[in-house]
C-alpha cells in the first residue's frame, strides 16, 4: 500500500489538477496497522529498530513519499473525510491542501499512545493551520477531536451533513477546475511559500507571479 500511494504521484497524467483523497467505507483511515507494526515484517516497528539511524531514516522517507506528493504546487489535492482519521490517516488528510469532513468525521493525532512521533509531513501542516501551543496539545494527547472541534480550530475547510460529503467535495473539485490552471498553481505556490517569507519578499513574489501571468495571457510569446 505504502508503494502504490508513493506511485500514484507519478502515474497521474499531466493534465490532472485536483485529486480527490477519500477511504471507502465507514472510516477515512484507522491509521497504522498495528498487527504488522508489532510484527515481524519489513515494515515492522522492530524491524526498522534494527536498522542503522540513515537506513531507519531512509525507510521513513520512503514511507513519507507516500503522502507527501499531495502537496505538490501543480495540483490541488481535498481529502473527503468520514469517520476515523487515526495517527497516518490524520496526517494523510493534513498532506492535503484541504479538507471537507463528515459530521461523523473524528481526528486523533495517535502515535504518541505507542511511544512514536508524528512522522509522516503532518506536523508542520498541523502547526501552520492551529498554531504551535494546539498542535503541541493534539500531538501530545492523542486524543479523539470531533468534526465541529476540527472545524472551529481551523482543520477544516467546511463540514456537512454524511449524506452530503461526496457532493460537496465534487462541488469543489469543479470550483477549482473551473479557474484558470496557471492562476491556481501560482496562488498555491504563493500561499505555500508565504509563511517563509518576510512582507516585503512575499510582495515581491506576488509581483513575479502576476508578471507570468500577464506574460502567459497577454504575451507576445517573445
Amino acid at each position: 500500500m505504502w508503494t502504490e500511494l508513493g506511485n500514484i504521484s507519478r502515474k497521474l497524467p499531466g493534465d490532472v489538477r485536483v485529486v480527490i483523497v477519500r477511504g471507502e467505507g465507514r472510516a477515512f483511515s484507522a491509521g497504522l496497522d498495528l498487527s504488522v507494526a508489532r510484527g515481524d515484517g519489513d515494515s515492522s516497528l522492530a524491524t526498522l529498530a534494527q536498522l542503522s539511524a540513515s537506513e531507519c531514516a531512509d525507510r521513513i522517507a520512503g514511507f513519507q513519499t507516500a503522502f507527501t506528493w499531495l502537496r505538490s504546487p501543480s495540483i490541488v489535492t481535498i481529502a473527503a473525510v468520514q469517520g476515523h482519521a487515526i495517527g497516518a490517516g490524520f496526517q494523510l488528510a493534513l498532506n492535503c491542501d484541504m479538507r471537507v469532513l463528515a459530521d461523523d468525521a473524528r481526528f486523533s493525532m495517535a502515535e504518541v499512545t505507542l511511544g512514536l512521533v508524528p512522522d509522516l509531513g503532518g506536523t508542520k501542516r498541523l502547526t501552520e493551520l492551529v498554531g504551535p501551543s494546539r498542535a503541541l496539545e493534539i500531538c501530545v494527547t492523542g486524543r479523539r477531536m470531533a468534526a465541529d472541534e476540527a472545524d472551529r480550530i481551523g482543520l477544516a475547510t467546511a463540514v456537512v451533513p454524511r449524506a452530503e460529503l461526496d457532493g460537496t467535495v465534487a462541488d469543489l473539485a469543479a470550483a477549482v477546475l473551473a479557474a484558470d490552471a496557471g492562476a491556481v498553481a501560482e496562488i498555491k505556490a504563493l500561499l505555500a511559500g508565504a509563511p517563509l517569507r518576510s512582507y516585503a519578499e512575499q510582495d515581491r513574489a506576488e509581483r513575479e507571479a502576476q508578471t507570468r501571468r500577464l506574460s502567459d495571457l497577454l504575451g507576445s510569446g517573445e
